[in-house]
């Protein structure tokens, strides 16, 4: 059976730098409506031909409508994939936080560890914040173990 647009979206091979930059559209387009070759450059510190040369391979790839010059929005399959990605960043920044990771270091630990997880490990850690958040007595107990082991 094939699979759909969305679950090829999920399963298809990205690079880190495709997946920032879908990110990143998704958050502008959020805020806007649409996102710019600058407003990309500018969040994530790149220069705006390096930004705009990703546009047109997402454009190819069908993840954006681009038209030069112009704002930019994310395909239907384009979406997809974003919200995979963020649901993914929500979960780790969520794991984290619970573990009592100090708030400093969980937006640098999510985007180090989100590019490298297998769907499976993701998944298990989707199931941990959710009994986490469901269990709070467990939860005290952790928090309390790690602070005994001088977390």
């Amino acid at each position: 059976m094939p699979l759909s647009s969305s679950r090829r979206a999920h399963r298809a091979p990205r690079s880190e730098s495709t997946e920032d930059h879908l990110e990143r559209i998704q958050e502008l387009v959020e805020a806007k409506g649409y996102a710019r070759v600058s407003d990309i450059a500018e969040a994530l510190a790149l220069n705006r031909s390096t930004v705009s040369n990703m546009v047109r391979r997402l454009a190819k790839r069908g993840y954006v409508n681009y038209e030069r010059y112009r704002g930019f929005t994310l395909t239907p399959e384009g979406q997809a994939v974003a919200r995979h990605i963020t649901q993914r960043h929500r979960t780790l920044s969520d794991l984290l936080a619970l573990l009592g990771v100090a708030p400093e270091a969980v937006a640098d630990d999510v985007e180090d560890l989100e590019h490298h997880l297998r769907p499976q490990t993701l998944r298990v850690f989707e199931s941990l914040v959710q009994y986490l958040r469901t269990h709070p007595a467990a939860h005290r107990q952790f928090l309390e173990f790690h602070e005994r082991r001088g977390g």
